[in-house]
């Protein structure tokens, strides 16, 4: 069964969008209505906040979807480890070592 994943970019990309709409109408107003310049000013700041925290997600995305890789990776050397085990192989261990030395080169071990 195929992983789907819970938060499609798409959504981020609609928010990125509507932040681009409302910094246009903002700045549309503020020149209309200079004498609420702290207000306008406010109102900037947060919609700059807004592609701050989508910046982040994107990373934290990122980092999640490298995370279950790893996640799975492991789960498929164990299962194998399992598997070469009942097969009776000299050394079913072999693919749990080698994908934790994969996940961590530059350790040379498997801890």
């Amino acid at each position: 069964m195929p992983h789907t994943h819970p938060y499609p970019d798409r959504d981020l990309q609609e928010v990125i969008a509507r932040n681009r709409t409302a910094r246009q109408i903002l700045t549309a107003f503020s020149s209309a209505t200079l004498t609420l310049t702290d207000i306008w000013q406010y109102l900037f700041t947060a919609l700059d906040d807004t592609l701050t925290l989508a910046t982040q997600i994107t990373g934290l995305r990122a980092d999640l979807a490298r995370t279950r890789r790893r996640h799975a990776d492991l789960i498929a050397a164990a299962r194998a480890t399992l598997a070469a085990h009942h097969d009776g192989e000299a050394d079913p261990l072999f693919y749990l070592r080698d994908e934790l030395t994969a996940q961590h080169p530059s350790t040379g071990d498997a801890g």
